[in-house]
């Protein structure tokens, strides 16, 4: 802690830092785990209280805070004791065995490196948009939890995303604060000696440097690069400036910091992962610098590197339509990595272009940076069950002859960390019901304990919840009324805006068509008449950020203000502004029901919903991303009939007309109808089941553990295998691939004979295979599978060696089935190789 208090203080001049008991806290303020273990904010709240309110930043406050305010503070044995136990508290969490210390200790993974583009820690840390962002953020914390080796590579935005000021006429315009690092809860990484590490990373003209900076996540770590170093030209020293910001020449450069430069910071810092973990297609590009690092450490080639390191690579996709993924053209890749590839890889730039296209003979396609991923990874996972089906056929293309059922693309459906997102009041009720520490370890007994919960207890806490919920809009919605210039008459109302005891909705995202914002407004009259209901009011509260180039979503912002402003609806609808993490959590903390509304199957995952069951608030949701497997009536509500339809406007018109009968006949009435003590029984009823039944199963623990098990400890085993004796598994797969790649078309199937006895059928099948080796391929009966069923595949074994050269292949099958259904094919099996992602090869009985 003295080292990293002297690199603080090199860097930033603090003052105080002579102060007795400073140390103490900074090490507080510099660990973010207080962005979920909420038991530090008292003591930041007596340093600032003000500061405190606005920022949710201690390293704010310890630069801000007069030395005779903490001195005295620190003099007061009472907070001293205080910040002693917290301490002691965070020594024990981040050092004691967990989860994995206890399961997986032995095994051969030591280290995950997880990159993304952004990470929602905390607003203290603006680095982050929103979905990705969560996701990334959440999963780390959970790793922390869970004591999962992971160490999170991102970029250090001077402006981050923009923020949000929506005027009185409802027009959104997009402000770019800067981000002073000096006031972020980031320290510099810095060499024994002292020096800055900084990262070089060749670009045309010029070499970039990037300064790198540490986050202590828990006992994670998060290494974040940024390129405004004063080596630089003026024109890249803004290549971390916006995230997702500029054209496709800056966002080339953003991925090639991210990366490239990312996985050579991990190389200075001597971190060697087994396994890498992509977080969307971003990242990509350090696929050719970790086969590149290996290529050079044992004097192979870059395709033998590659088929070594594809081994420990994870590709998560979060994209739901082939658009959404990030294209380059040949000439910006020929201008950026065009040297790289003759002079660090060590081929033909026309073969690094090919691991990013559909069609390798193609030089007019442009670079897919999925595809990279793909080709470069040896497992692929959507977030969700449906949005694992969704990618399945968007990559369907690179896997052709094969069933879009055996597209090689899993799942792991998102959960939240749900420590970051509970309320004070969820705290005590889970804490009473499960223990304090319910997310660190296993879930199984979480649904049982959660279900005893009183139905008295259990309405008390949403009460307090939605109570919270509207003072904290209240003051929030003054200020934007202030700011916004919004009529004078409106300001006067800002504090008594919505009501405490009304059933509230929420509903915040991306404004965007196809999560259809406006699906509500189809019938303006109606939902006016839903919302100012005498006995039974709704209130609805609105939040969110369109793309700052997207006039479309603009609009329906400016359609939601306009007609608030047209029925006078401030004390029943409201648009908060500013979009963030703070305006988040007290939404899904008080809003009673959360509402979804996405033109399935568009919805990748979705996670906001997630959050509002540990808070016991409820779903209204369409059936897509993890609401399509998390619903049942007892939980929640759906929208739509589970399929797709395009974007058709009469089905539009169908599910608004559906939701507004929903809140008229179901909700509405539910939440109203209360028994002699004023409780709602059915109501509560259903809030107990989502919290007992869907908050562990859509909770990061669940998650981080399903990637540990399922795929960061198959990863680190298959790496270290096939990097043993300098990568040897690495020659022997590529020399079979290009044995079977040269062979493949010549091989010739004879007549398959069958001989059946009812059920029972003995399956003969005669086959040239031209010189390659019965133990490179697989030969198999198979059969679609049907009502959804996997297929069925029937490995068929060597029998016996024809006359003629044919190799003959017998299997048996007892099926119900007739045997029709059923056709011989072929496909590689050597080396433990992941068919058909690493060798797609396949070929069919005529």
């Amino acid at each position: 802690m003295k080292e990293q208090k002297n690199h603080i203080d090199q860097l930033y001049g603090l003052i105080h830092t002579d102060v007795e008991g400073i140390d103490d806290l900074l090490e507080l303020a510099l660990n973010i785990r207080w962005s979920w273990n909420h038991a530090s904010d008292k003591l930041w709240q007596q340093l600032d209280p003000e500061l405190w309110k606005l920022t949710q930043n201690p390293w704010v406050i310890l630069q801000t805070v007069s030395r005779d305010r903490l001195e005295g503070h620190l003099n007061d044995p009472e907070f001293r004791a205080k910040i002693k136990s917290l301490l002691n508290e965070n020594e024990k969490a981040l050092s004691a065995p967990n989860w994995f210390q206890q399961n997986y200790a032995k095994t051969q993974l030591k280290c995950v490196a997880y990159f993304s583009m952004e990470y929602m820690l905390s607003e203290a840390l603006p680095i982050y948009a929103g979905g990705l962002g969560n996701v990334a953020g959440d999963q780390l914390k959970s790793a922390s939890d869970l004591g999962v080796p992971v160490v999170a590579v991102g970029l250090l935005y001077a402006k981050g995303y923009f923020r949000q000021e929506i005027d009185k006429f409802g027009s959104q315009n997009a402000l770019f604060p800067h981000n002073d690092p000096g006031q972020l809860p980031v320290t510099p990484l810095r060499l024994p000696n002292g020096e800055w590490l900084r990262i070089k990373v060749s670009l045309p003209g010029h070499p970039l440097w990037l300064r790198t900076w540490q986050v202590q996540v828990g006992r994670s770590k998060l290494y974040l690069l940024d390129s405004n170093d004063a080596a630089n030209l003026p024109l890249h020293r803004g290549i971390t400036d916006e995230l997702y910001g500029g054209g496709p020449d800056h966002r080339i450069k953003q991925e090639i910091v991210l990366g490239i430069g990312g996985y050579k910071l991990l190389k200075a810092l001597n971190i060697q992962p087994e396994v890498c973990h992509m977080n969307e297609g971003h990242a990509a590009f350090l696929v050719l610098e970790r086969a590149s690092d290996f290529m050079k450490m044992n004097g192979t080639s870059f395709e033998r590197a590659l088929a070594v390191t594809r081994a420990g690579n994870l590709f998560t996709t979060h994209t739901a339509v082939a658009a959404g993924f990030d294209h380059f053209s040949p000439m910006l890749m020929e201008q950026f990595l065009g040297q790289y590839a003759k002079n660090e890889l060590g081929i033909d730039f026309n073969d690094l272009m090919a691991l990013g296209r559909a069609d390798s003979n193609n030089h007019w396609e442009s670079f897919n940076m999925a595809y990279l991923a793909i080709r470069g990874s040896g497992a692929v996972n959507g977030v969700s069950r449906l949005h694992g089906e969704v990618s399945r056929n968007l990559f369907r293309n690179l896997f052709k002859r094969w069933p879009i059922q055996e597209i090689p693309v899993g799942h792991v459906t998102n959960g939240v960390h749900m420590p970051s997102w509970d309320s004070e009041y969820a705290d005590k009720v889970w804490t009473a019901a499960c223990g304090k520490d319910r997310w660190r370890g296993e879930l199984d007994d979480h649904s049982a304990h959660i279900s005893k919960l009183s139905d008295g207890k259990l309405w008390e806490f949403r009460n307090q919840s939605r109570n919270r919920l509207v003072d904290f809009i209240r003051e929030r919605f003054e200020r934007q009324a202030i700011v916004s210039g919004l009529p004078s008459e409106v300001v006067e109302i800002a504090d008594q805006v919505l009501d405490p005891d009304t059933l509230t909705l929420g509903f915040a995202r991306r404004f965007v068509p196809y999560k259809r914002p406006d699906l509500l407004l189809y019938d303006p009259e109606r939902l006016v008449r839903i919302l100012t209901n005498s006995e039974h009011p709704l209130q609805l509260v609105l939040a969110g950020k369109a793309p700052p180039f997207d006039e479309a979503g603009k609009g329906l912002i400016q359609k939601w203000a306009q007609f608030i402003q047209q029925h006078n609806l401030y004390r029943h609808v409201l648009f908060l502004s500013d979009y963030d993490m703070l305006l988040t959590e007290n939404l899904v903390q008080g809003v009673d029901v959360w509402l979804n509304t996405p033109r399935r199957p568009w919805e990748a995952s979705g996670t906001s919903g997630m959050k509002v069951l540990v808070n016991g608030g409820l779903n209204l949701s369409e059936l897509d991303g993890w609401w399509a497997e998390a619903f049942t009536p007892e939980v929640g509500w759906a929208l739509g009939d589970g399929q797709e339809h395009g974007d058709d406007p009469a089905l539009d018109a169908a599910e608004a007309i559906a939701l507004y009968e929903i809140l008229e006949q179901q909700i509405v009435p539910e939440f109203y109808s209360r028994n002699k003590k004023g409780i709602p029984e059915q109501w509560v009823g259903r809030m107990r089941k989502s919290m007992a039944t869907l908050t562990p199963r859509f909770s990061t623990n669940r998650t981080v553990r399903e990637y540990t098990e399922q795929f960061y400890l198959p990863a680190a085993e298959k790496y270290k295998r096939r990097a043993a004796k300098k990568g040897a598994a690495g020659k022997r797969i590529l020399d079979t691939q290009n044995e079977l790649m040269k062979r493949w078309d010549t091989i010739k199937f004879g007549k398959v004979q069958i001989e059946s006895e009812r059920h029972k059928h003995h399956v003969r099948a005669p086959i040239w295979l031209n010189g390659i080796d019965p133990k490179h391929i697989q030969v198999e009966l198979f059969a679609e599978g049907v009502n959804g069923k996997t297929p069925e595949r029937n490995t068929m074994k060597f029998d016996w060696m024809g006359e003629e050269g044919q190799h003959n292949f017998y299997a048996q099958v007892i099926t119900d089935r007739p045997i029709d259904h059923y056709t011989v094919r072929i496909a590689p099996n050597y080396e433990g190789v992941s068919v058909p992602l690493e060798n797609n090869l396949i070929l069919w009985q005529h």
